[in-house]
């Protein structure tokens, strides 16, 4: 059985980010994320590299086939919420399955934030990353029409690349 993940590292718990990496998951393999770690809701837990449930959700993370890693764009780039929880996976605990790097913002001329500074990071870090990044603004953050073409082009490369990890 494939095991699929969510991580978003929006400062805010139940964010709008939140909803959308959980859609984009479910699209991807027609059934709910195993797991959704909502950084927000760590707190001061997430800096603590001895904290063992940080390092039980790093493991479980790490281990999943499918993760969809996403997070609202700031100054261009990824959030330092998800910079601390990505740098657990360096030193040979990286990621072993398909990432999806995600990123929503206030308007397109962010766009190319999650393929210059998400996804090389995934990629570093263990994670195929299977055609491009995603980048929705937020206003459109529910609207599934603004997922359909990536969506149509990325989810028969990841069901594929599932199905060989099977």
């Amino acid at each position: 059985m494939t095991s699929v993940a969510v991580v978003v590292g929006n400062p805010k718990p139940a964010s709008r980010t939140l909803t959308a990496a959980t859609y984009v998951a479910t699209q991807l393999v027609d059934a709910a994320p195993d797991l959704i770690v909502d950084l927000a809701t760590l707190g001061p837990a997430v800096l603590d590299w001895a904290d063992p449930e940080v390092g039980d959700l790093v493991t479980k993370v790490g281990a999943a086939d499918l993760v969809v890693v996403a997070s609202p764009t700031y100054k261009a780039a990824y959030t330092g919420l998800l910079k601390i929880f990505l740098d657990r996976f360096a030193g040979g605990t990286g990621l072993s399955g398909v990432a999806i790097p995600f990123m929503v913002g206030g308007s397109p001329a962010h766009s190319l934030a999650p393929e210059h500074t998400l996804r090389p990071v995934l990629t570093e870090i263990g994670g195929v990353v299977p055609g491009r990044a995603l980048y929705i603004v937020d206003s459109a953050y529910d609207d599934p029409a603004a997922y359909a073409d990536w969506l149509a082009a990325t989810k028969p490369s990841v069901t594929a690349l599932l199905k060989a990890r099977s």
